[in-house]
């Protein structure tokens, strides 16, 4: 049975970092893509970044400020925030998908996880 199981989250002010994780299990990932995801209250899902073998992805928003990276032997992706405004207030969920394609839909991946909740304070 596949699991991902995200953590990491929490309260921080503007201007500054917070480090997401999410831990994969039930089968091998090491060909997946892993991404994650956002929703803020009343708004949809949105893309955030992917990164697979080809390399990784990121939407605009956070260029810049967010960095995405994968610990193979852990089955383990990581989301490191800084430089955090109250505009990325959200769930943040990660989601793997078995193709190798770095995807920003959200309909593309097949698994997710519960979310994990990251609000940052003006």
């Amino acid at each position: 049975q596949v699991q991902l199981v995200e953590s990491g989250g929490g309260l921080v002010q503007a201007g500054g970092s917070l480090r997401l994780s999410c831990a994969a299990s039930g089968r091998t990932f090491s060909g997946y893509t892993l991404a994650w995801f956002r929703q803020a209250p009343g708004k949809e899902r949105e893309f955030v970044a992917a990164i697979n073998w080809r390399g990784t992805n990121y939407a605009d928003s956070v260029k810049g400020r967010f960095t995405i990276s994968r610990d193979y032997a852990k089955n383990t992706v990581y989301l490191q925030m800084n430089s955090l405004k109250p505009e990325d207030t959200a769930i943040y969920y990660c989601a793997a998908t078995s193709r190798s394609l770095l995807l920003q839909s959200k309909n593309d991946y097949d698994y997710w996880g519960q979310g994990t909740q990251v609000t940052v304070s003006s």
